[in-house]
């Protein structure tokens, strides 16, 4: 009888054995098999510039949604280039399961480039008069994502720079003439001229050499201030603005509050961190199955004012003490 029990539980460890020996080749295999995602991201601005802790923060809240880069997912990275058209067909040539991307420009090559991968983006002004997605309700196509800015903007902006320098009459905008997004916001700043009695000059261009330029002529003349509207080419010559404000002692309006620690004036404008973090959850929904058409554009809801004081004090300004209260940074 015992000889008999002793040889029955050996042999349920025996078959235990054996169904964890099975099991084991299924799981590793499953594991193995788990399909590897690809992302790819387009991004019009340097590696190490400032902006890429928005790519930074889209990781790691993509890693908290379970996506791992190197583990189930490979991510494919454009940075910085002159030809963005070329780099928008580099990605789509890779058939990445999607794209994420930042700003007008480099999302309007996208949108040249694919009409099938999906795209996701977390910077751009006016999606809908762009032509990129059907309406901000139901986008339909390929591109979904948030914006960061309308182009009324430019009218905020416009009185922003009035309250904290009355006497200016002559205002200077930089924009990129070719970006939809620049042409909107001067647009918009132009037609608050009229209520803020101003004056208003498009100035700006392609590269540094001509915001130089167009800043210098512009500064000769008496009551100026400057505008800087939101466009990639604001963000990659940002220290020459800010230096070239200072230089001519002109009273300026920025639109990325993280300037303001550059020495901009005032910098008014959105979060540029939170529209990442949600794309992220976008990235993995469609990741999971859902369609960009399916999920509504979503407009920034986290706007900051940073005023800098030490640049205030430099050029002689007052900042009123109603602004202050309203700011959400004060540089000392």
């Amino acid at each position: 009888m015992w000889l008999a029990l002793g040889m029955d539980m050996k042999r349920r460890k025996f078959i235990a054995f054996i169904g964890g020996a099975v099991a084991m080749p299924f799981a590793v295999r499953a594991q193995q098999n788990e399909r590897i995602r690809r992302l790819g991201v387009l991004q019009p601005w340097a590696k190490d510039a400032p902006e890429s802790a928005r790519v930074e923060a889209f990781l790691q809240e993509l890693q908290q949604l379970g996506w791992t880069d190197g583990r189930n997912l490979q991510i494919e990275y454009r940075w910085e280039t002159r030809d963005l058209q070329k780099a928008a067909m580099e990605l789509v040539a890779l058939s990445p399961d999607v794209i994420l991307v930042d700003t007008t420009p480099a999302l309007s090559s996208l949108h040249q480039a694919t009409s099938t991968v999906p795209i996701v983006f977390a910077q751009v002004a006016d999606p809908v008069g762009s032509g990129l997605v059907a309406s901000l309700a139901k986008p339909g196509g390929n591109i979904t994502g948030f914006t960061v800015f309308d182009y009324e903007m430019g009218a905020k902006w416009l009185g922003l720079l009035k309250e904290i320098a009355p006497n200016v009459m002559r205002v200077g905008v930089i924009r990129e003439p070719t970006s939809t997004s620049s042409i909107g916001q001067f647009g918009a700043t132009q037609s608050a001229a009229r209520l803020f009695k101003v004056e208003v000059s498009p100035l700006g261009g392609q590269g540094s050499k001509d915001i130089e330029r167009t800043v210098s002529e512009f500064a000769r003349g008496s009551n100026c201030g400057l505008i800087s509207v939101a466009s990639p080419l604001i963000i990659n010559n940002r220290n020459l603005i800010i230096s070239l404000a200072a230089r001519h002692r002109l009273p300026a309006v920025y639109p990325f509050p993280p300037f303001g620690a550059d020495g901009a004036l005032i910098s008014y404008g959105p979060d540029a961190i939170d529209p990442h973090r949600k794309a992220a959850g976008y990235v993995d929904r469609i990741l999971k199955g859902e369609k960009p058409a399916d999920l509504p554009v979503q407009a920034a809801t986290k706007f900051e004012l940073v005023i800098n004081l030490k640049t205030a004090k430099v050029l002689g300004l007052d900042v009123p003490p109603t602004m202050l209260d309203r700011a959400d940074k004060v540089i000392e």
